[in-house]
């Protein structure tokens, strides 16, 4: 069983656990002991079972238990003790009396007594709040948490002890006996009041003490085990750290103009859509680039009022051009400009987006491809030049419709046979895709823009693309058809086929069921090399990061978010490094949802899942999935200077709360300092860079 399998059963365990005990407390209130004493024993053995759940999940990491453990069971456990060992022997007494099974209730003096209810109810009342505690609240607990979670149900308790209070009762069914009042209910006796009293007093007090500490704010950053920040006064603006003026010797310049504004383009199926463009087109023009190119591409904003930015995904641009709003510039405004330059020093598959409110920019269309290209032709090993068929193949989603590059339905491509192909796959969306290729073998050559090493050949084999990474399938083309299939998706995806002289260009042909086929593990493909640091040695830094749901302060506001260690943007601790610094991160996740995790300005190598190292080729990656239950490690070097931002790639979760920084010591930003991902984009950009 998963780790977010058994996670999901704990669930529903506790879930059982709530409603057992409250049906027995409900039950007994009724005066119904025989069937209250079968529910006893029954909330007896899922409390149990709560108990075993828990421990399993212990074994997969203390991240997924720890509200559990310190709160939630000792809770249930002292709650439902006293339970057993008050309610039991009384619940076992009325079930004995006569006529206590009866439609009619317990004959007269036989009654369950008003404590054994409240100690059921609020057996369920514990139950339920280590529930909510864990939905709610999550990873990190803090003492705010169980003091207000105590307080609630120590409150509850009072209650249901005030509700179910009875009058006098001369066989001894009350077991305090209340004075009567003038109206004919239950009277409150003075050490009734007394008690009530206190302990509304102790609720509130705790209850005020614990919101008091819940809203402490977190500390400014996190050093990971290293030292804290430098003492200088003054540091180097993000501002100030730009690309390249000029290309690299041999290499051109290459300039580019995006501009952002709204249109409705019509799709080759007829459909219409109001999108979000660059240039009036989805995606956005392809830049393309040769190894040692400079690329120059300015921004304009005509109508996104919003306001927009590019954001280079994976590429190592110097961070005043990595696109992001408050922290490496101001936003670009309708009618405003800026001007992204940097060389094309990196060989492989990426893309670009707007990182100004993209959760719904790109959603709707701001986003195009990157792809840069080794320096000199290809040749054979007769010294030939090699043709080859090279698509680049960004997949995305419109309402519903998937679009591949500029394609929804079926793509169409001819490759004659015995020409090596190469397909750039790119998700563009916020959650995965499954791709298969079927009608021949092939290769991952790179992943996310990185060359594998000595990739073996695969075939019959799915492949899992987080959202915003790449994969690079390499093959050459045969003498029969080859389809890309999306999604398990048959009617559409991509075909090739090896001429199109019969006329078999548009032709339906089947494809083989592709459903069934494993998904390759990138983490055992292609053949171990070296890195340039030694993954086993001790990191200079070390963060944790624990991915859940809960209540948090998400840009000033509190909500149900998407958070890291118990806390939303930007209330989450920025991370600190060093340049030169040698820095781990241990990412886990404890919800029922997958996230895409993606690093600006630096790609990781990963080196383990679920504790299980990465044995094939070195896997280095700026996106890696982390699925309910897993736990990733993954370490890089910190030789890009600036501050980064850190998040997920479903990009509603990062607009949730689920993002932070990872900032350089000695290095600041001059804009407002927050990429806040709500805001309206109202600051101003500067107008030109020369």
């Amino acid at each position: 069983m998963t780790t977010g399998q058994l996670i999901i059963v704990d669930h529903v365990v506790a879930l059982l656990g709530v409603a057992a005990w409250s049906a027995t407390g409900a039950t007994a209130g009724a005066r119904r002991a025989r069937l209250a004493l079968g529910l006893l024993a029954a909330s007896v053995l899922v409390t149990l079972a709560r108990v075993v759940t828990v421990a399993m999940l212990a074994g997969r990491g203390w991240w997924f238990v720890q509200e559990k453990v310190l709160f939630g069971l000792p809770m249930l456990g002292a709650a439902g003790l006293a339970a057993v060992l008050i309610a039991g022997p009384r619940l076992l007494a009325a079930r004995r009396a006569p006529g206590a099974g009866s439609a009619a209730g317990p004959a007269p003096g036989n009654g369950v007594p008003a404590s054994c209810v409240v100690l059921l109810l609020t057996a369920g009342y514990a139950a339920l709040a280590g529930l909510v505690v864990t939905f709610l609240v999550g990873y990190p607990l803090t003492w705010s948490t169980a003091l207000i979670a105590s307080s609630l149900v120590g409150a509850a308790t009072l209650l249901t002890a005030r509700v179910v209070a009875a009058p006098v009762d001369p066989t001894g069914g009350a077991d305090i006996a209340p004075t009567p009042s003038t109206q004919g209910r239950p009277g409150l006796s003075r050490r009734r009041f007394i008690s009530f009293a206190g302990g509304g007093a102790v609720a509130a007090s705790t209850g005020t003490t614990g919101l008091g500490l819940l809203l402490i704010p977190a500390e400014s950053a996190a050093t990971g085990g290293g030292t804290g920040r430098s003492s200088s006064s003054t540091g180097v603006s993000v501002a100030d750290l730009r690309g390249a003026d000029v290309p690299a010797p041999g290499g051109t310049r290459r300039q580019y103009v995006l501009t952002a504004q709204t249109t409705t383009v019509r799709l080759p199926s007829g459909r219409e859509i109001h999108a979000w463009t660059y240039n009036g087109q989805v995606p956005g023009p392809p830049i393309t680039a040769t190894e040692g190119d400079l690329i120059e591409v300015t921004l304009r904003n005509t109508d996104i009022d919003d306001g927009v930015t590019v954001h280079w995904h994976g590429y190592d641009v110097a961070c005043g051009e990595d696109g992001v709003p408050g922290v490496t510039q101001d936003v670009v405004a309708p009618g405003e400009e800026f001007v992204y330059r940097f060389r094309a020093e990196q060989v492989g598959t990426y893309w670009y987006h707007t990182h100004q409110a993209s959760h719904r920019a790109v959603r709707r269309g701001l986003y195009g491809t990157l792809v840069v290209t080794p320096r000199g032709e290809q040749i054979d090993e007769a010294g030939a030049s090699v043709e080859q068929v090279d698509l680049t193949l960004p997949v995305h989603t419109f309402d519903g419709t998937v679009v591949i590059a500029d394609q929804d339905g079926r793509t169409d491509h001819t490759a004659p046979a015995g020409t090596p192909v190469r397909l750039r796959l790119i998700n563009t969306d916020s959650g995965p895709h499954r791709f298969a290729l079927a009608g021949t073998p092939f290769r991952v050559a790179a992943v996310d823009g990185r060359d594998l090493h000595q990739p073996g050949e695969v075939s019959d084999t799915g492949l899992r693309l987080p959202a915003g990474g790449r994969h690079d399938l390499v093959f050459v083309m045969p003498d029969t058809p080859v389809a890309l299939v999306l999604d398990n998706d048959h009617a559409g995806g991509l075909r090739l086929r090896p001429d199109d002289r019969a006329g078999t260009v548009g032709a339906d042909t089947a494809v083989e069921d592709t459903s069934g086929w494993p998904v390759l593990d990138l983490l055992r493909y292609g053949t171990p090399a070296a890195v340039p640091f030694d993954a086993r040695s001790r990191a200079d830094r070390h963060f944790t990061m624990v991915l859940d749901r809960g209540v948090a302060m998400v840009d000033g506001r509190p909500t149900y978010a998407q958070t890291v260690n118990g806390r939303g943007h930007p209330s989450i601790p920025d991370q600190l490094v060093a340049e030169g610094d040698l820095v781990r991160f241990t990412v886990l996740n404890r919800s029922l949802e997958t996230h895409p995790w993606h690093l600006h300005g630096h790609p990781v190598l990963i080196l383990a899942r679920n504790g299980t190292p990465s044995s094939g080729s070195p896997l280095w990656v700026d996106t890696f999935d982390v699925s309910p239950g897993e736990v990733w490690e993954v370490a890089f070097r910190a030789t890009n200077p600036g501050i980064w931002m850190n998040h997920c790639h479903n990009l509603p979760h990062a607009d949730q709360g689920m993002m932070l920084r990872l900032c350089y010591d000695g290095f600041t930003t001059p804009f407002h300092g927050s990429h806040t991902a709500r805001e309206a984009g109202t600051a101003r950009s500067r107008r030109h860079r020369h």
